[in-house]
């Protein structure tokens, strides 16, 4: 259990894909337990629903992405009005000097 445990905090995108595929070829085989699908067809479409949650999770996991990029950045400006100043340095050598 302890095994459990560790992966699922050292791995939560993997964890959210298994548990996600989980669930979501279980409502596939209840919706469509009726249809009379073929064993070919039934595999398609389960590797075609993990791949779906796959996707799912790996697109959530792009705002986890950002918001640590955006956290790194902070960390590297300087505080207060420190920051001002070196931003608008920024913004006065960034503009293309006139050609009044």
């Amino acid at each position: 259990m302890e095994k459990i445990k560790t992966f699922v905090r050292e791995h939560p995108q993997w964890t959210s894909w298994i548990v996600l595929s989980i669930g979501m070829v279980a409502i596939l085989v209840w919706s469509a337990r009726d249809v009379g699908l073929l064993p070919g067809q039934w595999a398609a479409l389960i590797v075609a629903t993990i791949v779906v949650a796959g996707l799912a999770v790996w697109i959530i996991g792009w705002e986890d992405e950002e918001e640590v990029v955006e956290e790194e950045e902070e960390e590297g400006e300087p505080a207060g009005q420190e920051a001002d100043e070196a931003s608008s340095k920024e913004k006065e050598e960034a503009e293309p000097p006139s050609t009044e």
